[in-house]
């Protein structure tokens, strides 16, 4: 997971929105609930944004340099499978510098 340390050579912010309420957002509740501490560990200075809001699909946005944004639908996904995605956007922002 040495992946996760990169989010913030890569990322310049990171948002997360789920519903607080719905069942397709439990997965995303869980994997914030035991992921953040540690995302936040390995990057202090990097904006985690949380957006709770009824109604709305689970969804994973990161944006990197020059304002470009990528988003994944979350919904229906395991928290392993959402840790996945995010990997995968970090993946991306490393592509982008390059």
């Amino acid at each position: 997971m040495a992946w996760r340390a990169n989010l913030s050579r890569n990322l310049k912010e990171l948002r997360v929105l789920f519903s607080p309420s719905s069942a397709e957002s439990a997965a995303t509740r869980s994997f914030i609930e035991k992921n953040y501490t540690d995302l936040k560990t390995h990057n202090p200075k990097l904006p985690i944004l949380i957006r709770e809001a009824t109604s709305i699909q689970p969804q994973l946005w990161a944006r990197y340099d020059l304002g470009v944004e990528r988003g994944i639908q979350l919904e229906g996904l395991t928290e392993e499978q959402i840790s996945k995605a995010l990997e995968d956007l970090v993946k991306v922002g490393a592509s982008l510098k390059s």
